[in-house]
């Protein structure tokens, strides 16, 4: 699988933060040591140009986030310290989940190896997310000329309230969230469909209730490219989950969404999305299962079929 990768996607961040950017990098290592990808699998992305983030984006905030004046409430809500290279680091990554947006409609299935930052509104990054790359995405695609009617299926344990927010009244756009309830954000702004999740629900309860709005969301979007957020802070243990899902039922969420995509000749990009677990290499390994499901020979010979199909 061709994937997105760059050094500049681990910048430092203060002793003891949140985040675990090392995660990055210690995912490219995995994928590379397992043999999910070859090294010239692995693709650095430019910086986004400017231009290209106001599709999802204010000038005034692209402005303050490119000369350094975001004032202090905007950084806190942002969730990072403003740095030069946290600016590189989210253009890169911008154009990470572009150039496996256009990989995945050749090949079938892409990734980058970041992204997801679903978090991003219009005026302000908040959540950890500076940019949304998803949406970026999707309007650039179109102006390409590449497919109008994207779907969005975001498994995060976080709502999408920035990527809801963005796409509300696109009527070729469809958002899926499947979230805590009671999780951050406070405030969650309608997706197309939103299933918000007790706490501690397991695998069993989790699977089954995918298994029965997955289906009906990709045949109701009729989409010609699907974002999957593969967030795997669903696992119990993580430190802002609150969902109790087991590494098994993770590769089974993830199976049963890369499968539906490839049974129905949809093309899919895979993005990262959230994952807090106890360390950065737990966090990273949990974030291989959706490449290891998509490396299963029936769903990569589903997703390879998809490919053909978009290029035909």
């Amino acid at each position: 699988m061709r994937c997105s990768f760059h050094d500049d996607y681990v910048v430092d961040l203060p002793p003891g933060h949140a985040f675990p950017m090392r995660k990055f990098v210690l995912l490219r290592d995995i994928l590379l040591r397992e043999g999910l990808a070859a090294p010239g699998d692995v693709i650095a992305p430019p910086e986004a140009d400017w231009d290209l983030l106001a599709l999802a984006h204010s000038r005034a905030y692209l402005d303050a986030l490119r000369d350094g004046t975001l004032d202090a409430a905007a950084v806190r809500r942002l969730g990072l310290p403003w740095s030069p290279a946290l600016v590189r680091r989210s253009r890169r990554a911008t154009m990470g989940t572009l150039l496996a947006a256009r990989n995945a409609l050749r090949d079938g299935v892409a990734a980058n190896l970041a992204g997801g930052t679903h978090h991003a509104c219009h005026g302000h990054g908040e959540g950890y997310c500076v940019i949304n790359d998803v949406v970026v995405a999707i309007r650039a695609l179109r102006s390409e000329g590449g497919p109008r009617r994207a779907l969005v299926i975001d498994l995060d344990v976080h709502h999408g309230n920035g990527t809801a927010e963005l796409l509300a009244g696109d009527r070729d756009a469809f958002t899926f969230s499947m979230h805590g309830a009671n999780n951050f954000p406070l405030r969650k702004p309608p997706s197309s469909l939103d299933v918000p999740l007790p706490d501690r629900m397991g695998d069993d309860e989790y699977l089954r209730t995918l298994a029965v709005h997955l289906p009906a969301v990709i045949d109701r979007s009729r989409p010609g490219v699907a974002f999957y957020l593969a967030g795997v802070d669903v696992v119990a243990g993580d430190r802002f989950g609150r969902l109790s899902l087991t590494r098994a039922g993770l590769r089974a969420r993830d199976r049963l969404v890369l499968r539906s995509l490839g049974e129905r000749g949809i093309p899919a990009v895979l993005v990262l999305s959230g994952g807090y677990a106890a360390t950065p290499e737990l966090t990273a390994d949990l974030h291989a299962e959706a490449h290891r499901a998509a490396a299963e020979p029936d769903v990569a010979a589903l997703l390879a079929g998809c490919g053909r199909h978009a290029r035909a």
